[in-house]
């Protein structure tokens, strides 16, 4: 057991693939455990979830720094990514950057026959060619080695001092949010999903929608749970939708928004200035060890030969992304597995 910033971890030592799966509070994983009882034995009721729900959601848009009703409830990225790649016009110009997340870039390469196009460039040129675009699709954090989007430059560009450019701005936070402390209420949209670093079980996701973008998307999804009012629309038409972006939200997953609803606002609640310190701090002193330059990212990669295998036979976990060992470092690491990590290599 661990414990970091008040909260109790059943982390292992070297856990270093939070970039995958995060490891939940045990708070977190009781919250989920006490659901399962309920629900087997026959004690849970469908307007129980209601509350978790409708906590993540708030917890969700204080990380993001935007109001709760600007947040539809989704299940994955890739989803709510889709509403928006469908939502765009024919012909639309798309940016992502070169090895994007392929829940982020897919979704509008999937809307090819509709005279979609998708441009590739450079990480550190997307704010410079944003205006190329009719919309820019990128992740804050890149989920193969954790380099950073320059957002106050892709702000500006976008943005501007005066008027704002027609050019949309599509943002994945999911390997960010957590960890990094932001403030996301100038893009037009911001998913993310819980289970990496907003220490969620899977099956919970996120999007915040500007009121401008809202009113353009077209609620594909749309079910029972979108409407005005969730239990009296569950039979017959006309269509009653949310006025806000609930209009978007699918279908919860249940179980998964109970122990969400314990993560986010707890993260939410952090000092997230001492959040980054600690986890780019851990990260970058590995770095240095290692003979490199510090990145201000919590994620970091070592491409060394045999590397991947001295470290699993040294008890760490990780993963290989692009041909490199990505390892990932949250509130519950220590100095303990940095030098793990280097004993290793």
């Amino acid at each position: 057991m661990r414990t970091a910033f008040g909260q109790l971890f059943d982390v292992p030592d070297g856990y270093l693939d939070t970039a995958s799966i995060g490891i939940p509070p045990v708070v977190v994983a009781d919250a989920v455990a006490e659901d399962v009882r309920r629900w087997r034995t026959g004690a849970a009721r469908p307007r129980d979830f209601d509350r978790p729900v409708t906590i993540a959601r708030a917890a969700f848009a204080e990380l993001v720094g935007v109001d709760a009703d600007q947040v539809a409830v989704g299940s994955s990225v890739s989803a709510l990514v889709g509403l928006v790649a469908a939502s765009l016009p024919g012909g639309a110009e798309v940016l992502v950057a070169n090895g994007e997340f392929t829940s982020v870039s897919f979704p509008f390469a999937a809307q090819a026959g509709r005279g979609i196009r998708i441009t590739e460039a450079p990480l550190r040129e997307i704010p410079e060619r944003a205006s190329e675009a009719d919309l820019v699709a990128v992740s804050v954090v890149q989920s193969s080695d954790g380099a950073l989007l320059d957002l106050t430059a892709l702000r500006a560009a976008v943005v501007g001092s005066s008027t704002r450019s027609s050019t949309r701005v599509l943002l994945d936070a999911t390997q960010a949010l957590g960890w990094l402390p932001l403030r996301l209420d100038w893009a037009d949209a911001v998913v993310a999903a819980g289970y990496k670093w907003l220490l969620s079980p899977r099956g919970a996701a996120w999007m915040s929608v500007s009121h401008e973008l809202r009113d353009e998307l077209v609620p594909h999804l749309a079910n029972w749970f979108a409407c005005v009012d969730p239990w009296e629309s569950i039979y017959g038409l006309p269509l009653r939708l949310a006025v806000g972006a609930r209009r978007l939200d699918s279908s919860p997953t249940w179980i998964t928004h109970v122990g969400a609803a314990e993560a986010l606002p707890w993260l939410a609640s952090l000092d997230g200035v001492q959040v980054r310190a600690h986890c780019v701090g851990l990260a970058d002193k590995l770095r240095v060890e290692l003979g490199e330059e510090p990145a201000g990212s919590a994620i970091t990669t070592v491409r060394r030969p045999d590397a991947a295998e001295k470290l699993a036979a040294a008890g760490v976990v990780a993963s290989t992304r692009m041909g490199a060992v990505r390892l990932a470092f949250h509130l519950y690491n220590t100095e303990s597995d940095v030098e793990r990590v280097l004993d290793a290599l």
